[in-house]
């Protein structure tokens, strides 16, 4: 009965301590690409390839639904696998749209036509791959009309929290947010377009301000996964196991882990 959790590294571990959190009955087996982390620098055809495989790695390890705990793989490969490359009795779902129906306060399978909304100004903080994919204005174009996105491509970030420098990653965000301010002095909301990026949210929200509303992943989808999965059991799998795979050096990520969540992890090769 396991669910598959997928990220380029160690970003998706936000989306699984809350999944945890929530679905303490479910079984995950989590899946972090390491040895090719960072995504966000990759071109889309790289990144299709890297995600299908690890994927299918998870699909090995008796999950049915996968969860792209990866921003970047669900802005440049997920609808590509999708439409050609999932199997029939198999899910693969993103991490987008649990973000965009919050954002614009719509229930999941509203499939109303766009309309106006609160929120007006919206940053949006990702990887240079998903700023340059344009996937979540996309998403954001179906639900919703009459939103101003400025966009800000965080490159460095991923890696300086990979390699465990914070203070790198807080001083990038800080410079980062700065440069978004230039072109969007006044945003009301700003979203965390990547997985990574909660174990910094208070960095965020520091340095944009208290009105600005930011919002994050991990407790979003985690709550989409549950609503889900009460609508469709048999999609939770035959796997039993919890896991954590990677394809990095296990105890090196199994460290790094381990100081990002405050609790033992342990890695195995994928």
């Amino acid at each position: 009965m396991a669910v598959g959790i997928f990220d380029s590294g160690l970003g998706g571990l936000t989306v699984l301590e809350a999944a945890r959190k929530r679905l303490p009955d479910v079984p995950f087996v989590y899946f972090g690409d390491s040895a090719h982390a960072p995504y966000g620098v990759r071109d889309a055809d790289d990144i299709y390839d890297l995600t299908t495989r690890a994927v299918e790695r998870l699909f090995d390890a008796g999950c049915d639904l996968v969860i792209l705990a990866c921003n970047t793989a669900s802005a440049a490969a997920l609808r590509r696998m999708q439409e050609s490359w999932v199997p029939r009795e198999k899910r693969v779902l993103g991490v987008f749209v649990p973000l965009i129906e919050a954002l614009t306060e719509r229930q999941w399978g509203d499939n109303s036509p766009p309309r106006e909304v609160a929120v007006k100004h919206v940053a949006l903080f990702a990887t240079p791959a998903t700023v340059a994919s344009r996937a979540f204005q996309r998403e954001l174009a179906f639900r919703a009309i009459g939103v101003d996105v400025e966009a800000q491509a965080c490159g460095g970030v991923v890696d300086a929290i990979e390699e465990g420098d914070m203070i790198l990653a807080e001083a990038l965000v800080r410079s980062h947010v700065d440069a978004l301010r230039r072109k969007m002095p006044s945003p009301q909301a700003a979203v965390l377009g990547c997985t990574h990026y909660p174990l910094l949210q208070d960095v965020f929200q520091e340095a944009l301000g208290a009105q600005v509303n930011v919002y994050s992943q991990a407790n979003i989808v985690a709550e989409s996964l549950a609503d889900y999965l009460e609508r469709h059991p048999g999609m939770i799998g035959p796997g039993t196991a919890e896991a954590y795979l990677t394809t990095g050096d296990p105890a090196r990520v199994s460290n790094r882990a381990t100081q990002f969540l405050r609790r033992e992890i342990r890695f195995t090769a994928a």
